[in-house]
């Protein structure tokens, strides 16, 4: 029998839609019954890629007796922590303060005005390996409500106290200098992983944040040490089980410290974040295994995570598939050798590590053992060709169909990037698509939506979507990119920007407002909101002469600027935005039609190589409409009637050019 999931637009959520649990979305319907009936919400939140979340699921919330004891003590809420950022992040920090730790499936218990009082995350059927039964939990959190309302309501107030945001930092204390680079660089090389490469140990994640600002310092630095760490990270993530070597893309995380075994679950950030790191490590050293990774992985996306009928992004693929983590992507040497052949198998074999032990449950995990290079690659791709065609007969994992503005922004970013540095018309196409796509459809009067199912837009969609319409725009020229960008951060600003505490929310002022209103400083698995708006404004200023934008991201970086240099793993892209901050900068402005193949050859020489502190606007005479006035293309025009690029780079401006060996040469003075 269906509860109240079956019209959700979230395919989690969807999963849930048949089971006996009474479950509720996040609404004020469900928040109205908790008050009428005075009972406590368990609060569900989870994701469609989530292994622990279908093992929780399948176990207990599919379970009859379990959800008797659900039904009858509370009312239950299920939530997709992807559609609702806002809700995991404030609830999460409470996981994280009663218990040290914070997962997925999160389970939270709170008052009936939503105030959490206990809480975990994954909870057994049965008490096993010291965590003691899910049914043992619900019945004793129902009785200390009942029995106990004046301790749980103290309890609440208390970690509610706890977890209140409080000001990140004294913008007064700390000076925004190049010392702060050094020591995050310096923390950094401490925390190598020396032997495995990338940081810290099992389970290991890739940190592109991380490892973008590591390209960022060899640029400004020329650290040999820098660029080696980066490069043997990239390196080694590839060559494990991490990577998908047959159909492209990365899962998740691996399980160990070594890259061998993976979290099998795909997801679109992941990949638009490394996508770019491969990409600026392509353009810095020239190399074209990086070039063939990044091509890989965007390849990848257009493929199987884009929706053929919008140009939307898809959020994620399971690791799990018929009831299995990561069986879709595992292999014996016996299914190997039926589709390639005794001969082709046995050499395919010797290059990604095939055994007849396996290194994964029996099976095997294709790893790369022989030499990362392109030619090596090549004299494999028929036989990796045939598997995967092989392959795609298998029962494949789900996909989560989802389509977020600011991951899918991630993914334009990712495009319009390569597309511009590789020479490759599709990727533009396809962010250019992607962009009309999310402006026309999650846009109305000024304001986003984060998706379809959700109604207000966060600080990390307006952030990331202005941050990818700047790159387009650098891409293509396209006045209406720019045009959007600079309303999208002057939105941004009126919406999630406190000019008193100064620092950004993630949630607008005006938006339905939980128990706190959220705001999350850090960068992880994803950047935050405020250091990507930070970055957008400082770019937004340079294009636009906007002297309040470089005051407003000078404060919200000051305010950080204490972490940084200590906790770099957390602050990668707010060191990337000092870095910037930092200058120098270097502004482009192209004078010519988007379309004349001259304009796009100055473009070109902009976009291929790695220029992290360069700006590019150009203006079209034929569509100028909200650009033409900009400072940047005053009393600037074309010479000779030709495409014309000029350049100003710390307030000093040179001759326009119009050749694109010329552009060259002064963009490197």
């Amino acid at each position: 029998m269906a509860n109240h999931l079956k019209d959700a637009v979230s395919p989690y959520l969807r999963q849930h839609a048949d089971n006996p649990v009474e479950w509720y979305p996040w609404a004020d319907e469900a928040l109205a019954r908790a008050k009428k009936e005075n009972k406590p919400i368990l609060l569900s939140v989870g994701y469609s890629a989530c292994h622990w979340c279908h093992v929780m699921a399948h176990e207990s919330f599919e379970d009859e007796a379990t959800a008797a004891v659900m039904n009858r003590h509370f009312i239950n809420i299920k939530v997709d922590r992807e559609e609702r950022p806002d809700i995991d992040s404030i609830y999460m920090a409470a996981v994280q303060a009663m218990t040290g730790h914070g997962g997925w499936p999160m389970t939270v218990f709170l008052t009936p005005d939503g105030k959490p009082f206990y809480g975990g995350t994954y909870y057994p059927p049965e008490d096993r390996h010291g965590l003691p039964a899910f049914t043992r939990i619900l019945e004793a959190v129902a009785e200390a409500y009942r029995e106990r309302p004046d301790e749980v309501a103290a309890t609440a107030t208390r970690l509610v106290t706890a977890v209140a945001d409080k000001p990140v930092g004294d913008a007064g204390e700390s000076s925004l200098t190049v010392e702060l680079l050094d020591r995050a660089f310096q923390a950094l090389t401490r925390d190598f992983d020396e032997n495995h490469a990338g940081f810290g140990g099992a389970p290991k994640f890739p940190q592109p944040l991380v490892l973008d600002f590591l390209l960022r310092y060899h640029y400004r630095t020329s650290s040999a040490r820098a660029l080696e760490m980066v490069e043997k990270t990239l390196e080694a993530m590839y060559r494990g089980g991490m990577y998908d070597h047959l159909g492209g893309g990365f899962h998740r995380y691996s399980v160990d410290d070594a890259w061998q075994v993976p979290h099998f679950e795909k997801m679109l950030y992941d990949n638009a974040l490394l996508a770019r790191v491969y990409l600026h490590a392509f353009q810095i050293t020239g190399k074209a295994q990086y070039r063939l990774v990044t091509e890989d992985i965007l390849d990848y996306v257009l493929e199987e995570m884009t929706d053929p009928a919008t140009s939307g992004f898809y959020s994620a693929q399971d690791a799990d598939s018929e009831g299995e983590e990561g069986r879709y992507y595992i292999w014996t040497p016996d299914e190997i050798e039926s589709v390639l052949g005794r001969e082709s198998a046995e050499i395919f074999g010797r290059r990604y590590g095939v055994t007849q032990a396996g290194n994964f449950e029996g099976r095997n995990i294709l790893h790369l053992t022989g030499e990362f290079s392109v030619e090596a690659s090549a004299g494999v791709s028929a036989d990796r060709a045939r598997l995967l065609a092989e392959r795609r007969k298998r029962v494949p994992p789900g996909t989560d169909t989802k389509i977020l503005v600011s991951w899918n922004a991630m993914t334009q970013l990712a495009l319009a990037s390569a597309g511009v540095a590789l020479d490759r018309p599709d990727y533009l196409a396809a962010a250019e698509a992607n962009a009309a796509f999310l402006l026309d459809n999650l846009l109305d009067s000024g304001r986003l939506r984060h998706t379809v199912s959700v109604a207000e837009g966060f600080l990390e969609d307006y952030a990331l979507l202005t941050e990818s319409l700047l790159a387009l725009h650098k891409a293509t020229l396209t006045p209406r990119w720019l045009r959007q960008a600079m309303a999208l951060g002057a939105a941004m600003v009126e919406l999630f920007w406190d000019e008193d505490e100064g620092v950004f929310y993630d949630t607008p002022a005006d938006a339905g407002q939980l128990f706190q209103r959220p705001r999350n400083f850090q960068d992880g698995a994803v950047p935050s909101g405020a250091s990507v708006a930070s970055l957008a404004l400082l770019r937004l200023s340079r294009l636009a002469d906007e002297r309040s934008y470089w005051q407003t991201a000078g404060r919200a970086l000051k305010g950080v600027s204490s972490f940084m240099g200590r906790y770099p793993l957390g602050f990668g892209l707010w060191l990337g935005a000092l870095d910037f901050y930092l200058g120098p900068q270097q502004e482009v402005a192209v004078i010519g039609p988007a379309a004349d193949d001259a304009s796009r050859r100055l473009v070109a020489v902009v976009g291929r190589a790695f220029r992290p502190n360069t700006v590019l606007a150009g203006l079209d005479a034929g569509d100028s409409e909200g650009i033409a006035s900009l400072p940047l293309f005053q009393g600037r025009g074309q010479t000779a009637g030709q495409p014309t690029a000029w350049v100003c780079r710390s307030f000093t401006c040179y001759p326009p050019v119009t050749a694109p060996v010329d552009l060259e040469q002064v963009l490197e003075l």
